[in-house]
């Protein structure tokens, strides 16, 4: 098994790492979450990317949250 990066796009300002890990455990094991945050402000882009422990899971959260 290796890890799968997937792309997280249109995310509320207000989402935060821990709230976008506990919905995408839905899916599968999650290894790592990170928002992209604005270098100047600090603030998030809207925008992150979640790495799961298999292709498996990473390619189940895509089809379960693609679109929502």
């Amino acid at each position: 098994m290796s890890n799968a990066k997937v792309f997280v796009g249109g995310l509320s300002w207000n989402t935060d790492e821990s709230t976008l890990s506990q919905t995408f455990e839905q899916a599968g094991e999650v290894a790592e979450v990170n928002i992209i945050k604005d270098r100047e402000t600090g603030r998030p882009r809207g925008f992150g990317f979640i790495t799961f422990t298999s292709s498996d899971d990473a390619q189940r959260a895509v089809e379960r949250f693609d679109g929502k």
